[in-house]
């Protein structure tokens, strides 16, 4: 016992072996329609002011404000300003033009009044303000004041948003440079393991975790191809081989523990991937195994427990994802522990926890206990994991601790 706890490393230092061998990715360039969720990779300017005209911000009518405050209330309509329309000029300043919302505000006004406030003739030619608190260049929006030519609009580094889509429209970006996804290979290992539309045997169960984990890579906007492999030395060496080949991302799911049919270290050994690390002082998720090969593959060799899988993806494998895309900002959370828990081994706690803001703000976890990381009907219940550090005294209500969600 001494021994292996002496082998393992702590959950900081794994951290800091990780996002100290991320990838370089490259950079592609793909229409602007297909930008969504990837992580730019270039600075987006205006290419004119923001607006690029003093714009109608409501319907009404454009009039001249000087008249107005000479006293004038009644004002002949000469014409209307549509949206997407050439200029006009009002060249009487006791008349008005009809403006429509988006329009460009015409010559001669600098004013426009919302119908809400007007009353019309029966004619519909002479417009009353029935209003006596206008103020001088109401409901414009001027040219330039949101942004000049030439400013900073998008960083590069940021995930693109239906919102950053929009705006680099707006600017004529019909193609966008971001960030090349890595080719990731997800494969579950172990005999007991059958596809998910076969009938059990006694001794057997379905393949979920590659699955959950096929889920994450979509949520994140990454593909991957799916693998099983039995436990067989030789089938696990040439398969991965070959994997390794066509991927830069392996993430395993089993056979990474000290059963006699745990040969993945091994096989991973064998086929040139270095170690980096194997086992963290935690729970659940002790077993993990980390390497690296040549600078051209990362191996991410999670327990084969389902809830481990899950929380060593999140734990681990998201954040190096996030750093090797090279995100600008990757946030961090925490939460509130609701209810004090006994839990009072050397290892980190990665406790699973349904979330909740109270009255003021606060993001408050309850604990979830389940049977072990084999209870993965346990996360139905769970919004993500609180991580508690290892040799705390006492794990007390109200105490706060970095909190990583599974659901949005």
């Amino acid at each position: 016992m001494f021994l292996n706890e002496y082998l393992m490393i702590d959950v900081a230092e794994a951290e800091k072996i990780i996002l100290s061998n991320t990838f370089t990715p490259n950079i592609i360039e793909i229409p602007l329609e297909l930008s969504i969720d990837r992580v730019l990779q270039e600075d987006v300017f205006t290419d004119t002011d923001f607006p690029p005209f003093d714009r109608i911000m409501m319907d009404g009518i454009a009039i001249n404000f000087d008249e107005y405050e000479n006293g004038r209330r009644e004002f002949k309509v000469a014409g209307i300003q549509a949206a997407g329309k050439p200029q006009q000029t009002l060249i009487d300043k006791t008349e008005c033009l009809e403006a429509m919302t988006g329009a460009i505000l015409p010559n001669g006004t600098d004013t426009i009044i919302q119908y809400e406030l007007l009353e019309f003739n029966d004619e519909k030619t002479v417009a009353r303000i029935n209003d006596e608190d206008i103020e001088r260049g109401r409901n414009i929006h001027n040219k330039g004041t949101d942004k000049k030519a030439g400013d900073l609009l998008i960083k590069k580094g940021v995930i693109v948003s239906a919102a950053e889509l929009a705006v680099m429209a707006s600017v004529g970006k019909t193609s966008v440079k971001v960030s090349q996804h890595p080719r990731v290979a997800v494969i579950s290992t172990g005999d007991e393991l059958v596809e998910i539309d076969q009938e059990p045997l006694p001794h057997q169960i379905r393949r979920s975790n590659i699955y959950a984990i096929q889920a994450e890579l979509n949520k994140l906007g990454l593909k991957c191809s799916k693998h099983h492999l039995n436990d067989e030395k030789d089938e696990l060496e040439k398969s991965i081989l070959k994997i390794l080949e066509d991927h830069e991302v392996l993430i395993l799911s089993g056979g990474v523990s000290m059963g006699k049919f745990d040969f993945v270290p091994e096989v991973l050994d064998t086929c040139g991937v270095k170690k980096l690390f194997h086992k963290i002082k935690q729970k659940p998720g002790k077993p993990f195994w980390f390497g690296v090969r040549d600078q051209k593959n990362v191996a991410f060799a999670f327990p084969g427990n389902p809830v481990s899988t899950f929380m060593c993806f999140h734990r681990y494998f998201k954040p190096w994802l996030m750093k090797s895309m090279e995100i600008a900002e990757v946030k961090k959370y925490y939460a509130v522990l609701n209810d004090s828990i006994d839990f009072k081994a050397p290892l980190t706690y990665f406790l699973q926890v349904k979330t909740h803001f109270d009255q003021n703000a606060n993001l408050c976890a309850q604990p979830i206990v389940g049977r072990g990381s084999g209870d993965h009907a346990n996360l139905l219940e769970a919004d993500g994991f609180l991580e508690i550090p290892g040799g705390s005294e006492a794990i007390k209500k109200g105490q706060v601790f970095r909190y990583f969600p599974f659901r949005n």
